[in-house]
């Protein structure tokens, strides 16, 4: 006797589909199986012309718990993450307080995460310019990563200059930790924005004239050289410009162990949609032609980016609308960890008619396997999490702020329309979103650390 089983549905794997059952016992995968008949359990779920995917992993958000709150916090964060099929986050570093830059910022963060979240999370760790020392003890804690920014950010979180990434790169080998980077040249978006302002420019286009392609490439190409003198393992952080892809692909091609993502809104938005919708949009780094978006896909297909995270940023209404006269003082971010699966999968399985494995590959295996979290979860094979969300692939959907989870009810997606919809998340076999309705309270949620050997 299984507790669950759910029968009847197309299991998608990243290596391939088949109509089968899930077996679930004490919250895990026990068996799978063609024939559903002699599965018997006190809970069955039938999934008969649906899809079975494993649970998404959303590798880059930001739920801002605790410190910003009034933002986004756990509870809400994670409601909208088991609304979008994300049964595991990844959280950023900043925007918290204090960030998590250190061991004992490390403890505080999960001490205050016991009962706020309805989803499995792991966290990242973060790399300022004064850390280098707790590199180590924050990898033994359990982080996923250590994230970077080389270009400014949120005051309570410093950036780093190449000369002292360089030195963390050489520790992180050492350590056997990957460092994760936000790739913008400082000194071009100072230097432009700063004159910009100056000169009382404040709109969209000097915002994207201040954030060229040229300062993203730039860093990426001072990031591969750094790794190539120091072996360290690198994870390029929303990817936006195909030429950054393409310097990317051919690190990966000469064999660096150099792994990206990139985001919904790099896909289905442009800089022309910036111009339309205005602050809405503004996010770092920013919004590429429409040329650009079309060749970025063809890198998402071929794997060089191998992660779509929704780079969740949320803000308040009055931070977004402050921009309208003064494009500057916008938040910039956008939050999408609940609506990127449905937009996604639309994009990819309607539009494009790629198979629903890409999507599996992209959302959760390549994010498991990445940040260490394979074999538990991003799979539904025995010995997993039964971590499952099953799809509704022809329901029409159109995404409106009433039925978002976020603390605060914006986003750029709101008017979206498209097929195939999040019909019931599982996590470690319990249901906690269904039919629109939530289904588990804040703590159900476990801390999940990466599978690796001590140092």
């Amino acid at each position: 006797m299984y507790d669950l089983v759910v029968k009847g549905g197309l299991l998608v794997n990243p290596t391939g589909s088949f109509l089968g059952t899930i077996a679930v016992r004490e919250g895990k995968i026990v068996a799978v199986a063609m024939d559903s008949e002699k599965l018997q359990a006190g809970e069955v779920i039938d999934a008969s012309g649906k899809l079975v995917f494993p649970g998404m992993i959303d590798c880059h958000i930001h739920f801002n718990d605790p410190g910003f709150e009034w933002r986004e916090d756990f509870i809400h964060g994670s409601q909208s993450a088991a609304a979008g099929g994300v049964t595991t986050v990844i959280d950023m570093p900043l925007q918290n307080i204090p960030p998590v830059t250190t061991a004992a910022a490390f403890d505080a963060k999960i001490a205050h995460l016991k009962d706020r979240s309805v989803v499995d999370y792991a966290l990242w760790g973060g790399l300022v310019d004064n850390n280098i020392e707790e590199m180590e003890g924050l990898y033994q804690k359990g982080v996923v990563a250590l994230k970077a920014f080389l270009s400014p950010t949120t005051p309570e979180y410093s950036m780093v200059t190449i000369g002292l990434l360089r030195e963390a790169l050489k520790s992180a080998a050492q350590i056997g930790i990957i460092i994760g980077i936000h790739c913008e040249d400082a000194s071009i978006l100072t230097h432009e924005e700063q004159k910009a302002q100056k000169e009382n420019r404040c709109n969209v286009e000097d915002f994207l004239a201040s954030r060229p392609p040229a300062a993203e490439l730039l860093a990426v190409e001072s990031v591969l050289r750094l790794m190539e003198e120091t072996g360290a393992r690198v994870h390029i952080c929303h990817v936006s410009h195909p030429e950054v892809a393409a310097r990317i692909k051919q690190a990966q091609d000469s064999g660096l162990p150099v792994t990206a993502e990139t985001c919904p809104h790099y896909l289905v938005f442009s800089a022309e949609s910036l111009k339309e919708k205005g602050p809405l949009l503004k996010c770092a780094p920013p919004l590429r032609s429409r040329q650009d978006v079309a060749n970025l896909w063809s890198y998402l297909v071929n794997g060089t980016i191998s992660c779509i995270a929704s780079d969740h940023s949320p803000c308040t209404l009055e931070e977004k609308e402050i921009g309208a006269s003064n494009i500057w003082q916008a938040w910039g971010g956008i939050s999408g960890v609940q609506t990127t699966f449905q937009i996604m999968f639309n994009e990819m399985v309607h539009k494009r008619n790629l198979k629903p494995e890409c999507l599996a590959t992209v959302f959760s295996y390549n994010p498991a396997i990445t940040f260490g979290l394979y074999p538990r979860k991003g799979n539904l094979y025995p010995g997993a999490d039964a971590d499952l969300v099953i799809v509704d692939p022809h329901y029409s959907w159109e995404i409106t702020p009433d039925e978002l989870f976020y603390k605060n009810k914006i986003s750029a997606f709101a008017g979206m329309r498209g097929k195939g919809i999040i019909e019931q998340t599982l996590v470690r076999g319990q249901t906690v979103y269904a039919r629109g309705q939530l289904k588990a309270k804040p703590g159900y949620g476990a801390f999940i650390s990466p599978l690796r050997p001590s140092i």
